[in-house]
């Protein structure tokens, strides 16, 4: 008897938890600060985003910023392209669903077409490392805000500490020598709207 009941159970929880989940997609732009160097970095993507149950979500986040960087001065990448896959959690009060994020990926720069001046010494400074292409790893911390617009649509708002590894050795803005690679933390700021199937 209570084998049947475990059976009866397991399956009313799985059929349960198959009608709680969903799928989403959508685009954004998003704003992102890097700690290193002044100037914000402004672009665009797409995310999709699995949810097992209501309370978690499981996201894939691709960005593409198209401008130079920094665009003060003289720019080390032409263009930068992120991905960034993680985890929300969160609970739904009505139409908003208040959420903690963490997540990891990677953000690759290209170098620049334009040729920057850089100094023979050891180590290089950071922006002269920077101006070959670089695949920096990448990891997220920080949290949002989804509001559903109707059933079928919502809005999304991330605000986030990105974390980037920058390589070493370098020599930094503030003349500090990295002998290996470091973190820096800045600002992630994303605004996006989609749909759920």
């Amino acid at each position: 008897m209570f084998q049947l009941a475990a059976i009866v159970s397991f399956v009313l929880i799985l059929s349960s938890s198959a009608r709680a989940q969903s799928l989403e997609a959508g685009g954004h732009v998003v704003t992102s600060q890097w700690s290193e160097f002044d100037g914000a970095d402004l672009g665009f993507g797409g995310r999709f985003t699995f949810k097992p149950t209501p309370l978690i979500g499981v996201d894939a986040e691709l960005s593409w910023y198209p401008s130079e960087f920094p665009s003060e001065g003289a720019p080390f990448s032409d263009s930068r392209f992120e991905g960034l896959f993680g985890v929300t959690v969160g609970p739904h009060i009505n139409r908003i669903r208040p959420f903690a994020k963490f997540a990891a990926g990677f953000l690759q720069t290209s170098g620049t077409q334009e040729r920057i001046i850089c100094l023979a010494i050891f180590p290089p400074p950071l922006n002269c490392v920077m101006a070959a292409d670089q695949t920096l790893p990448a990891f997220e911390f920080g949290g949002g805000v989804e509001v559903s617009t109707t059933d079928r649509s919502f809005l999304r708002v991330d605000v986030t500490d990105r974390m980037l590894e920058y390589p070493g050795p370098t020599l930094t803005r503030d003349f500090e020598v990295r002998d290996e690679g470091f973190y820096g933390h800045a600002l992630r700021f994303t605004l996006g709207a989609g749909f759920r199937f």
